[in-house]
């Protein structure tokens, strides 16, 4: 018996086969369009989301030989909203992705409103556009008649992120689910009593009616359309990407950390069973609900990470490929100190400035793309940093932690050394790096019978490499305080 794992992501949708020890048979990936309206604004086309899972999720069951399939599993960008039409299975909207942006001035008058601390206690997030809550009252109140459809015929209109919406899809409408972890990511849910909390429902202006039910990771999340594959599989297994990927590292025990390395940087640290409140602007969130037990963790989320890559290709032209990103930074002057603040989208924790935008510190004459491409990577190493610190005053046990990394920008030798030199930590690249599809499909495999519990999945992970930090200590000093000098400069000038 086989997992069918997919992954929807914010750039890309992939699906992965995988045999019932965790091997990976095949895999099918196309890339998802997406549309920036205005400045700040960022949306996907919810049947483009659509289509290209169920054609990558084909794609790799016939690439794999057309096995028996077990379960699925789903893991997916977060916090992106969909509103939809039950009866006719119609978005109203594009969906709204989790970078945007356009609800910061919403946000910023709740603030001066006092409900953030509100918002905080329930859901352990803070009040920001990043959130999925402000995204489903916008379409609510932008779209012609959708808010008037959503009181007048309660149960009619649908809301949710990625996973609900296939499901819903996967299902052919017959589930409108979620699990812990998506659920959490809403600014809807209450983390601690486990339900949708209807002062904040009532606060953002999301009748319940819409919201789906809330179910553990590894459950039964319903039937997927006996037409899609041939025949009915259960789809038992679905996590918010990060929290997969955390899964994938196997960060079972508190204490422990990872950082996934895709368009953003997303590092979660497992606090067990207790709901630890940041005093450094960290979020507080699920990291996984398992036989109705849940794990919490500290999260910090950074909005640019592999995306300077991106721009270095698309925005200036200076690359072909990302993979040419560490070999152009290793020919760049050392005595060229060039500093990028990829704040394109806003700046995430520990500032939570959406009105920051980016800037480059350092410039000379001198300075071409090699300066370019080493500013980029050094971006994520000192934007993780943030993290770092930010994470060990919140939880005193941090201080001497290895941190795991994964994602694509972790398969870069020059960064990840620099990671740990500007951290001063060790930092552990395991040798699986597709870890938060591993995740989905342990996951489903788990609640399938087919794996065992979450210290057997723990005993299967290997490492590839660590990498030990070897920068002088003054000089990680110097480093980190010039990054910090920048990142002041840039929240003044927003």
């Amino acid at each position: 018996m086989a997992i069918l794992a997919i992954d929807q992501g914010t750039t890309s949708t992939r699906a992965f086969v995988f045999a019932d020890d965790l091997t990976l048979l095949a895999q099918s990936q196309v890339e998802l369009p997406q549309h920036f309206p205005r400045s700040g604004w960022v949306e996907h086309d919810a049947d483009d989301i659509w289509t290209t899972v169920a054609g990558t999720a084909r794609a790799a069951v016939e690439r794999a030989g057309n096995p028996a399939i077990a379960a699925v599993g789903i893991t997916n960008q977060r916090e992106t909203a969909i509103v939809w039409d039950r009866r006719t299975g119609r978005p109203l909207h594009r969906a709204i992705v989790w970078q945007d942006r356009r609800t910061a001035d919403l946000c910023a008058r709740l603030k001066a409103g006092g409900h953030e601390e509100t918002v905080r206690e329930v859901t352990g997030l803070l009040l920001d556009p990043y959130f999925s809550a402000t995204k489903i009252g916008w379409i609510l109140d932008n779209v012609e008649g959708a808010r008037a459809q959503a009181q007048a015929q309660a149960g009619d209109l649908l809301c949710g992120t990625v996973d609900c919406w296939l499901i819903w899809k996967l299902t052919g409408g017959r589930a409108h689910v979620t699990d812990a972890t998506n659920a959490a990511r809403t600014m809807l849910y209450d983390i601690q009593r486990g339900e949708w909390s209807a002062e904040l429902c009532d606060l953002f202006g999301v009748p319940m009616a819409m919201l789906p039910r809330v179910l553990d990771c590894a459950d039964d999340f319903g039937m997927t359309r006996a037409d899609l594959f041939g025949a009915e599989i259960p789809i038992l297994g679905v996590a918010g990407d990060q929290q997969a990927a955390a899964i994938g590292q196997a960060c079972f025990d508190p204490g422990m950390i990872k950082a996934t390395y895709g368009t953003g940087c997303f590092a979660l640290l497992n606090t067990g069973d207790a709901v630890v409140r940041s005093d450094n602007r960290l979020l507080t969130t699920i990291a996984c609900r398992l036989n109705g037990a849940t794990t919490y963790a500290l999260e910090g989320s950074i909005f640019v990470a592999g995306a300077a890559v991106q721009w270095l290709r698309d925005g200036l032209g200076i690359i072909r490929d990302a993979a040419e990103t560490g070999a152009l930074a290793g020919t760049a002057d050392p005595g060229q100190d060039v500093v990028l603040v990829p704040a394109f989208t806003g700046l995430g924790a520990p500032y939570w400035q959406p009105e920051a935008r980016g800037a480059v510190f350092g410039l000379t004459r001198a300075t071409g793309p090699a300066e370019f491409a080493r500013a980029a990577l050094e971006s994520v190493g000192f934007q993780t940093r943030d993290l770092y610190e930010a994470m060990r005053r919140d939880w005193p046990a941090l201080p001497g932690s290895v941190l795991r990394v994964d994602g694509g920008m972790a398969a870069s030798d020059p960064a990840m050394q620099f990671l740990a030199d500007i951290l001063g930590a060790s930092v552990d690249r395991p040798a699986v790096t597709e870890t938060t599809v591993r995740g989905a499909a342990w996951l489903a495999a788990y609640r399938a019978g087919l794996a065992g519990g979450p210290q057997d999945h723990a005993a299967t992970w290997q490492l590839d490499r660590r990498f030990e930090p070897g920068m002088a200590d003054d000089l990680r000093k110097t480093r980190y305080a010039r990054w910090q000098r920048a990142v002041d400069a840039v929240i003044a000038a927003g």
